[in-house]
């Protein structure tokens, strides 16, 4: 294979005061696949089911409402309660607790807009789907149906915003008025997009054929992408500029919840999927075309999606843990070691196996550290949503 060189002298190079690393060796294969991580950020993204996702009015209604406690039962628990702007937009639990704690750790919202399946089971089809899921469940909001509906016709601010985001005055249909709430709210959520990262800067450089640039992402770091795309071959489901297939898998995490209980994961949640009159196949889908439901009608549900959950994305991954579906792991060292170590016999599916010991030796696992780590930026502060109706 022809090999490009990329070797910057092991002197020390200084460049705006930031001391540059040696850069390794790269292949044209590492760098076009290094390259499939990106660019960042990625087009915004419009939801055809969702007349309002895009829209400044929708938007703004909705990060109004992410905020508002009123509309979970007792008045104290809002959007926001569990998925926090200063915590990566979760909560940094191990299981997300509502009025009772659930078995499931709060994903973090970023990137979420990007998806076609929502929740840890892919029971939701669209972010708004998935939006109306904590509202009315009694173990984490507990509003009700009614709720939305009351709040928007007796607020006469977010009565105001619902008038400028949907171009009516909120009516008598409760059931209407929560898919609009949830929409609105899928509006906002899909705003969240995740800052550049060092990871980006290198990537740009690597594409650009931009040596010097390159050399200032630790050699760590490279070490431990190399680990990724390679040896460890991780990009086979975090893929893609989001670092995730926004699918599902079996990475041999227990599965009991307490005992005489588990949690099946994607089978419990395409189950649900069906069964949901807000899934994509139901009235309240915006996209007169149809062209959005293919997935949803199409997707079979199998005994070996027992135990699946979906694939994370892992950009912010060294912010936001614990780690995985049910925060039974409580740091980035130890999901590496999860990988390096996983058991065969801990899998449940009885389908090709996802995941490999991997075997990594110490300073293999502190290299892949060191690249996850550089998916990580500090978000830039976030500003108070304007009024509705100054």
């Amino acid at each position: 294979m022809t090999r490009v060189l990329l070797l910057v002298p092991l002197l020390a190079l200084w460049a705006g005061g930031v001391r540059a690393q040696p850069l390794l060796d790269w292949s044209p294969e590492e760098i076009r696949t290094v390259g499939q991580h990106g660019p960042w950020p990625p087009p915004p993204v419009r939801d055809p089911s969702n007349r309002v996702s895009g829209t400044p009015a929708g938007i703004a209604l909705g990060e109004h409402l992410f905020n508002d406690p009123r509309l979970s039962g007792e008045g104290r628990m809002s959007c926001a309660t569990c998925h926090q702007a200063g915590r990566e937009w979760s909560d940094g639990l191990v299981k997300g607790k509502g009025t009772a704690e659930l078995d499931r750790r709060t994903p973090s919202l970023w990137n979420i807009g990007y998806l076609h399946w929502f929740g840890w089971d892919g029971a939701g089809d669209s972010l708004w789907a998935q939006s109306i899921r904590p509202l009315l469940d009694s173990r984490e909001m507990n509003g009700g149906a009614a709720r939305p509906g009351e709040l928007l016709r007796g607020d006469p601010a977010l009565a105001c915003g619902y008038e400028k985001a949907f171009g009516e005055k909120p009516g008598a249909d409760d059931e209407r008025l929560l898919v609009d709430t949830a929409k609105v709210l899928a509006a906002f959520q899909a705003t969240l997009v995740s800052p550049r990262t060092p990871f980006d800067d290198f990537r740009d450089a690597l594409v650009a054929g931009d040596r010097e640039r390159a050399a200032h992402y630790p050699v760590s770091a490279q070490r431990g992408l190399k680990l990724f795309i390679g040896e460890a071959n991780c990009n086979l489901c975090h893929l893609g500029p989001r670092f995730t297939n926004g699918e599902f898998g079996d990475i041999g995490i227990p599965f009991f919840v307490r005992p005489g209980e588990v949690d099946p994961g994607r089978l419990g949640g395409l189950g649900r999927l069906a069964a949901s009159p807000f899934n994509l196949l139901g009235k309240y889908n915006d996209d007169v075309t149809g062209n959005n439901t293919r997935r949803t009608r199409h997707v079979q549900r199998q005994h070996t999606n027992f135990g699946e959950f979906r694939v994370p994305g892992l950009r912010q991954v060294g912010r936001g843990g614990p780690y995985m579906h049910n925060g039974s792991v409580l740091t980035l060292e130890e999901v590496v070691k999860h990988y390096s170590e996983v058991s065969p016999d801990r899998l449940h599916s009885d389908g090709t196996p996802l995941v490999r010991p991997l075997g990594l030796t110490k300073d293999q696992s502190a290299d892949l550290v060191a690249f996850l780590r550089s998916l990580d930026a500090e978000p830039p502060p976030r500003q108070a949503p304007p009024p509705l109706c100054p």
